[in-house]
């Protein structure tokens, strides 16, 4: 009777565990995406972490500033090799 008892338990357990799994709810953010109220060149007014020189809402200048920052600042691969002499 114990033996039977054991079985029907580990049957009810994992019977619980799989269907645990079924009560999952998708995670997703309602809506569809990102919503911004201005567009990023604008910029965020005075500020200390603005580059000197940059005026707020210069679309060019901004374009500019972040292609020379992703070629000299945040890439890695020019920034460690050394150059050859």
């Amino acid at each position: 009777m114990n033996k039977q008892r054991l079985t029907l338990t580990v049957v009810a357990a994992l019977a619980a565990v799989t269907l645990a799994a079924c009560g999952d709810q998708p995670q997703e953010i309602s809506g569809s995406g990102v919503k911004m109220d201005a567009a990023p060149y604008t910029g965020v007014g005075k500020s200390q972490y603005a580059e000197a020189g940059w005026k707020a809402g210069d679309r060019t200048s901004w374009e500019s500033q972040l292609k020379a920052r992703a070629q000299y600042g945040q890439n890695e691969y020019s920034r460690t090799t050394a150059p050859k002499q």
